[in-house]
């Protein structure tokens, strides 16, 4: 029998969850996966640490799409088809059990994302898929019913079927192969980034985490609240990185220069915290500012506080004065500090942009414009927050890829 070819552009994590579940579904298929570059899934690598955050513990679609700043309503109904509970069962069937931290990130129960890599890699394995590297599309056409993929090394490949997992792109121009046929790019930004904050004296505070801290972008309806660690250039956590990843196309407008509002005890706010503060002059009244910190912040954070706020180490609750009482009220729920630039997280770099999602069926990932042209990942306008979700998001599309690749190959 004539087997039909499906060739999967991209050695990532959405494309070899395509390319085997593709081959798992239909015998029928030769499969070829093309890597522009010298390594495969190394996103899954260095994900988590090195432990691989496979997936998020939320089982609400409704709640899930809340963690994609762009694309959630298309994933609402991609998820119907694969969602959480499918990717664990999935790794569960291959051997590999995941397990769950408190804060909902999964994990496989070995700690290591080498245990995904490899169930992934002994999947190609079982279905003879091929693996080819080093090899960079340039131009995509279609020619006599048939898939014509050029290499920038003047290669030629054809296919019947192709399905688009190259990851996201920096530049605009890069997806340039893609609009020649037809489809809409939206503009790619970095997103997923921490704040460096120049010249700031809270940058000696390295390595202190705040665990509950609300941060606002001035001038605009963008608030975030959770985990803020300081760095050495700034701010970092899980506060910053879903403030990044919202803000991504605000902020990259901005040429990230901003000033941000910091409320470091969010369950109080000016009015609140004044009265908290009288209290406390009348039962900490003889202690020394210091030595009390009614919010249990961390002491450096806390002595910091007091030294922006002009007061003295020696000075006792009784004896602090109502201006200098204003400015640590201000500085604790409404300290200012002005963002110049960003730094990526980690190796995890995440882009806002690609594929405009209305140009693409949900249900099958099936291009809308060019048919048998299929996506997965990071390539269209999708992108999730840290703690799984992007990941998910690449689980879920390329196994909607592989079950309309599938069909459509048929038995012949």
């Amino acid at each position: 029998m004539d087997k039909k070819k499906l060739v999967v552009i991209g050695g990532g994590a959405a494309g070899f969850f395509c390319a085997v579940n593709a081959a798992a579904a239909n015998p029928h298929l030769q499969i070829i996966i093309i890597e522009k570059t010298g390594k495969l899934l190394s996103k899954v690598k260095v994900s988590g640490g090195g432990r691989c955050n496979v997936t998020h513990s939320c089982f609400s679609i409704s709640e899930m799409i809340k963690r994609y700043p762009r694309g959630g309503n298309f994933l609402k109904k991609a998820f119907h088809n694969f969602f959480t509970t499918d990717t664990i069962n999935w790794f569960s069937e291959k051997g590999v059990e995941l397990k769950t931290e408190n804060d909902g990130r999964m994990f496989p129960l070995t700690n290591t994302s080498q245990t995904i890599i490899d169930c992934l890699m002994r999947e190609v394995n079982k279905y003879g898929i091929k693996i080819l590297m080093n090899r960079e599309v340039n131009q995509l056409e279609m020619r006599n019913g048939q898939w014509e993929i050029k290499f920038s090394k003047e290669e030629i490949m054809y296919a019947d079927l192709v399905c688009v997992a190259s990851g996201g792109f920096a530049k605009a121009i890069q997806f340039s192969w893609l609009k020649a046929l037809g489809h809409t790019i939206e503009d790619p930004v970095p997103s997923l980034f921490t704040f460096n904050i120049p010249g700031d004296p809270i940058k000696k505070l390295m390595g202190i985490t705040v665990e509950n801290v609300l941060v606002k972008i001035s001038g605009s309806k963008l608030s975030q609240q959770g985990p803020l660690l300081i760095t050495h250039w700034g701010f970092s956590g899980p506060a910053i990185l879903k403030l990044s990843s919202f803000g991504a196309r605000e902020l990259s407008g901005r040429n990230y220069d901003f000033q941000i509002i910091v409320n470091w005890v969010p369950g109080f706010n000016e009015n609140t915290l004044q009265e908290k503060f009288r209290e406390s002059r009348k039962t900490l009244a003889s202690q020394k500012i210091v030595n009390r910190n009614p919010f249990f912040l961390p002491q450096r954070l806390w002595e910091y506080l007091l030294h922006q706020s002009g007061i003295n180490e020696d000075t006792r609750w009784a004896d602090l004065p109502a201006k200098f009482l204003n400015v640590l009220v201000k500085n604790i729920c409404t300290q200012v500090f002005q963002v110049k630039g960003k730094t990526t997280f980690k190796e995890e770099f995440v882009t806002a942009g690609g594929i405009k999602t209305s140009e693409i069926n949900p249900d099958s990932m099936e291009s809308k414009i060019v048919p048998s042209l299929f996506f997965a990942g990071e390539v269209m306008d999708v992108d999730g927050i840290t703690g799984g979700f992007n990941f998910q998001h690449a689980w879920t599309s390329g196994w909607l890829a592989a079950r309309s690749i599938s069909k459509r190959a048929g038995t012949s």
